[in-house]
Parts: C-alpha cells; structure tokens; sequence
C-alpha cells in the first residue's frame, strides 16, 4: 500500500521535509507512524506523548484504518495563551 506523508509545524522544520511517500503494509495510521520511527535520527520526534493526526485532512487518531492512497498528516499539539 501507498500513502503519502505530510508534516506541519516544528515537524516539517526538524525533518527538513514537507513530507513523503512511503510503501508497506498499513493497517492503521500508527502503522505508518512506526515505520518512520524506524528510520531513526529526527524522526523520533514523532514518538511524542500528544502528537495529533489527521487522514485525508479530518482529524484523526493513531487506530484511524488506512486504505491504498490516503494522505497521512502529523503535527505537534496546538498551544494557546
């Protein structure tokens, strides 16, 4: 399966990346999330505690079902003062 990947915020600058294709098997966006994990280095910071999610531009959680060709996106939790 392809999906493609799309990082927002402090993600996008600490990746040097708007985002990614990548291939395998994705049963659920969390998937997706571990694979990159394993690529190690900056990508860790996608191991944070309340990292957000969305599939297909609606916001979504880490168990969200994936299907062949959905736009996967994370970014760092919204903060407001």
């Amino acid at each position: 399966m392809n999906v493609d990947v799309v990082y927002f915020a402090r993600y996008r600058e600490v990746l040097a990346r708007d985002g990614e294709r990548l291939q395998g098997e994705f049963a659920v966006l969390d998937d997706v999330r571990k694979a990159l994990l394993a690529k190690g280095g900056a990508y860790q910071v996608l191991a944070e505690q309340n990292l957000m999610c969305a599939r297909n531009q609606d916001l979504c959680r880490l168990a969200e079902p994936l299907a062949e060709g959905d736009e996967v996106a994370f970014f760092p939790p919204v903060t407001g003062g």
